[in-house]
């Protein structure tokens, strides 16, 4: 609740100028979102999260359909094909592919609870989370791609794979990034649209080219470092002027740093810090393996999203795109995470209640 508070605030500060004669466009339908989201995070709280088991396959085929559907029927806005349009808003089926992916590689690694340590359950898992997460990433969106990634390894990771198997698929994962990135255009072979490419390296040379690849950072960090101590407030130019582009979704942290300075980003981090110390208690206290993963894979996704977001702002990540959750603007992603936050709170809920059956008995 404080994170959806914190992003009607902001977008009050960063958006009232954007649309003329609909001052409030943003913070409506940002506040639409947030009761839609809150409502189906409480039904999904109420659920017994080990049914879901049971329909795994539906899930992955649901995800993979959804999916691919965007292709032939989604909207496309500046050279990507994410969203479909509905009658109140844009969805982005990739956003809820996170959670089902979620949902289907932790019941696909429950139901081969005896071969964990093998190497073909390794490779399974693997293909499971790389085939929707290329998908994605030709609609194209790599940042949602990378979250599929995030949250196949840290299923992989809780589930007890051999650090080997674990090792190697990192060897493979960067050996496929120094081959898109260095190798590839080297010998005139295009894996990564260029400006993909652009951006992805920009943040290690941000002065390199300000005016282009360099923009977005260079503009975050300007906003950030002129925030202070406690914020400009009303005089926050680079986001009042439209200076710092995306300012109500991808680069909402800068807008927080700008206009609220260095104390709102700590207490925007802190409630981030607190939410992801929330969501890795639930891992622990979990009923059974597949409440576990179900809750590895959530807080890897929040905290992939979170780590990346940041860094990209302040230029320790490239940017690519992922939404800082509950904060940044978009039907999509702010209903997607309340569903998680919902998940978590099921299986809790389920812990709880073998905990106090226990005590009775």
């Amino acid at each position: 609740m404080g994170l959806l508070a914190a992003s009607i605030v902001v977008l009050l500060e960063a958006t009232t100028g954007d649309i003329p004669g609909q001052p409030y466009y943003y913070v409506w339908r940002q506040l639409a979102y947030g009761v839609v989201g809150l409502v189906l995070m409480l039904a999904v709280s109420r659920i017994d999260y080990s049914r879901l088991r049971e329909y795994r396959n539906a899930i992955y085929l649901g995800m993979i359909g959804s999916i691919v559907a965007v292709f032939a029927i989604g909207s496309a806005a500046r050279g990507s094909r994410r969203w479909i349009e509905l009658p109140f808003f844009n969805f982005q089926p990739s956003e809820l592919g996170k959670l089902l992916l979620v949902v289907a590689l932790a019941g696909f690694v429950v139901d081969r609870i005896r071969q964990l340590h093998e190497r073909q359950t390794t490779v399974k898992v693997t293909l499971l989370g790389l085939g929707p997460a290329t998908l994605v990433v030709a609609q194209p969106d790599l940042g949602t791609g990378l979250v599929y990634l995030a949250i196949t390894g840290a299923v992989l990771f809780v589930a007890g794979t051999r650090w080997s198997h674990l090792a190697a698929l990192a060897a493979v994962g960067v050996s496929a990034a120094v081959f898109a990135l260095v190798v590839a255009p080297a010998v005139g072979v295009e894996v990564l649209k260029p400006y993909q490419r652009d951006r992805l390296t920009a943040f290690l040379h941000p002065t390199a080219d300000p005016r282009e690849e360099g923009y977005q950072v260079n503009q975050s960090l300007t906003a950030i470092g002129a925030g202070g101590k406690t914020g400009r407030g009303s005089e926050a130019t680079q986001t009042k002027l439209n200076f710092l582009p995306e300012h109500h979704t991808d680069f909402i942290f800068a807008v927080v740093g700008e206009v609220f300075g260095f104390v709102g980003a700590a207490l925007v981090l802190s409630l981030y810090a607190l939410l992801i110390w929330r969501a890795l208690r639930v891992v622990t206290l979990a009923k059974n393996l597949f409440g576990a993963l179900l809750a590895a894979g959530v807080t890897a996704m929040l905290m992939f999203q979170v780590f990346v977001n940041v860094g990209m702002t302040i230029g320790l990540a490239p940017i690519t795109g992922v939404p800082l959750p509950l904060l940044s603007y978009g039907g999509s992603s702010v209903i997607v995470t309340l569903l998680a936050l919902g998940l978590l709170q099921s299986i809790h809920a389920r812990s709880r209640e073998l905990s106090l059956a226990k005590a009775v008995a």
